[in-house]
């Protein structure tokens, strides 16, 4: 596996949420799904939260209007998310996204691209259903949370199909075939 070096990343692992896997795979999947939902040039900085079920369901209360445990959550400054909530959005998410040059930055440091939030304990949940392995669950989740940064969604059939495409070849980068000899 190997990854581009424009990205700037940020891990935060709260309450030891690594899952048992070490920071720099995470930031080379990271790396590598940046590099497959982006385009070459694209320099910037990307977060990415492993968290536990009540962390991730408060934040998609505030911010979907779902009051509900999910498996991954991205923000991203270009991009607005969907609102699901039986309420209308509270006004400060009036469908906008926030801009990276609404936050002041250092002059040399690159825009952000957004954050992936993740619950570690949903991943592990969903691994153990489709009896996969919890690491091929959560490169699965970075990479889909990075395409939603990137704009991606799976709304309509047309959208879903390119998403998944998408996701099969980050997944064929980060896990490629064993070579037969």
């Amino acid at each position: 596996m190997t990854a581009p070096p424009a990205c700037q990343i940020d891990l935060s692992l709260t309450d030891d949420f690594s899952a048992g896997f070490a920071e720099e795979w995470l930031a080379q999947v990271l790396r590598l799904a940046v590099a497959r939902a982006f385009p070459p040039d694209t320099a910037g900085q990307v977060s990415l939260l492993l968290t536990d079920d009540a962390a991730v369901r408060e934040l998609n209360r505030a911010y979907r209007g779902l009051d509900e445990t999910t498996d991954v959550l991205s923000f991203s400054p270009y991009h607005s998310g969907q609102w699901q909530g039986d309420t209308e959005p509270p006004p400060e998410l009036n469908g906008s996204p926030v801009h990276w040059h609404d936050f002041i930055l250092p002059p040399d440091a690159p825009p952000p691209l957004g954050e992936v939030i993740i619950s570690c304990p949903q991943a592990q949940r969903q691994a153990l259903a489709a009896n996969r392995p919890l690491e091929r669950e959560l490169a699965w989740l970075i990479v889909h949370g990075v395409l939603h940064l990137a704009g991606y969604d799976h709304l309509e059939p047309a959208e879903t199909a390119a998403m998944q495409a998408q996701e099969q070849a980050a997944l064929a980068a980060i896990f490629p075939p064993p070579e037969v000899a």
